[in-house]
């Protein structure tokens, strides 16, 4: 209950104040959400599998977004960071897949 109260006010104030990403990060916030719905279904089909710890879904998360932000800076400094970017998109995406097609299992038993 206090992860939805918590959420409906991170939206509520993100509607009422409209903050603005830096320019210098616009790059990299893609790459951040996808790594954040990541671990996102993972938690998700972690507690419909009955082995859900908060602690590991949090270490995921903020772990989750700093490798891909960084990969991607590194590309960057490296002169491929499409390249890199691409891989990080494809890579999270079959995971995000992969997750959803085991929830979707679990929860349709199909």
């Amino acid at each position: 209950m206090i992860a939805v109260f918590g959420l409906l006010l991170g939206i509520l104030a993100g509607l009422l104040l409209e903050p603005t990403v830096p320019e210098v990060l616009q790059p990299y916030l893609p790459i951040a959400v996808v790594a954040a719905l990541d671990a996102v279904f993972g938690g998700l089909r972690a507690f419909l599998d009955d082995i859900f710890d908060d602690k590991v879904f949090v270490v995921s998360f903020v772990s989750n977004v700093l490798i891909a932000a960084v990969i991607v800076y590194l590309g960057d400094q490296l002169g491929v960071g499409g390249q890199l970017s691409t891989g990080v998109i494809v890579v999270l995406g079959i995971r995000i897949f992969s997750n959803v097609a085991a929830i979707r299992r679990h929860l349709f038993h199909a």
